[in-house]
């Protein structure tokens, strides 16, 4: 089913040919709430053998524009999974730090561990995209940055770490719907940033950007684009998308250990 969602490897893509309304085969949310309560089961069980087996781990990228439901989505999906085994990094403006080391090193240092999942909202994408319509970042040097990036999952993926790379895809219509409805209802204001309004003005320099990184950025790890105007479905996809990495590492269950059979039988002794 993710097969639906992820794109073809170096392809160019065009965002304006998929419909960020789209629901797949369901028609509503009540038709998908079976299959979202199976997929969240399977996701916790293979969370324990991922954690079990201590040999793979899974770094889950979500990128997409302002009010596309990174925070939301996140917090939907991952939320039934064990707490030891799952951390999530919301990468914002590097601080001054993080800024005197090259653009990979802040994201290096979050990637998950053997045996655990990590969750990025934004990632080192971000330096090939709002660096670039700020224009602190040339297009050459951007260029430069793709060889690096694509250097560096070829690197995770060679230590065992997967990274499933997600794009939740929105209209431009929904994210005005969403802008409004923080200004308008006094209990989200709180999630209304000024700076989103200047961030629109370059809805189609973000859209042109993010479709060159799909195309330059999709040789270790492709990208999935899900649509994401129906947040119940955005939900539905990305758990789809979620189960099908883990089930592609091919997870056993390890095997018994021995030497516990002997402690068992000391421990039945002491009840006799």
């Amino acid at each position: 089913m993710s097969k639906s969602y992820r794109l073809p490897a170096r392809k160019k893509v065009d965002l304006t040919d998929i419909d960020p309304k789209d629901t797949g085969r369901f028609l509503n949310k009540d038709e998908a709430a079976q299959k979202i309560a199976e997929l969240e089961q399977e996701l916790q069980h293979l969370q324990e053998k991922l954690a079990a087996g201590k040999e793979q781990a899974v770094l889950f990228i979500f990128q997409g524009m302002d009010c596309s439901g990174k925070d939301g989505v996140i917090k939907k999906v991952f939320a039934g999974l064990h707490p030891h085994g799952i951390s999530a990094h919301s990468f914002k403006t590097p601080t001054e730090v993080e800024a005197s080391h090259d653009f990979l090193w802040r994201a290096h240092h979050a990637v998950p561990a053997l045996g655990q999942i990590a969750v990025f909202n934004r990632s080192y994408y971000e330096e090939v995209l709002i660096t670039r319509v700020h224009g602190k970042v040339k297009d050459e040097e951007a260029k430069q940055r793709f060889k690096h990036i694509n250097h560096f999952e070829a690197l995770l993926s060679d230590r065992g770490v997967k990274v499933v790379k997600i794009f939740l895809h929105i209209s431009k219509q929904f994210q005005l719907e969403k802008l409004i409805s923080r200004i308008e209802d006094p209990s989200k204001n709180w999630k209304f940033d000024p700076s989103d309004l200047l961030e629109r003005k370059s809805w189609k320099q973000y859209r042109g950007y993010y479709e060159e990184l799909f195309e330059k950025c999709s040789k270790e790890a492709p990208w999935h684009v899900v649509p994401s105007d129906n947040r119940w479905y955005r939900n539905y996809a990305v758990l789809q998308i979620a189960v099908e990495a883990l089930r592609s590492l091919e997870l056993k269950e390890p095997p018994a250990n021995p030497d516990l059979q002997l402690l068992l039988e000391d421990l039945k002794k002491e009840e006799d």
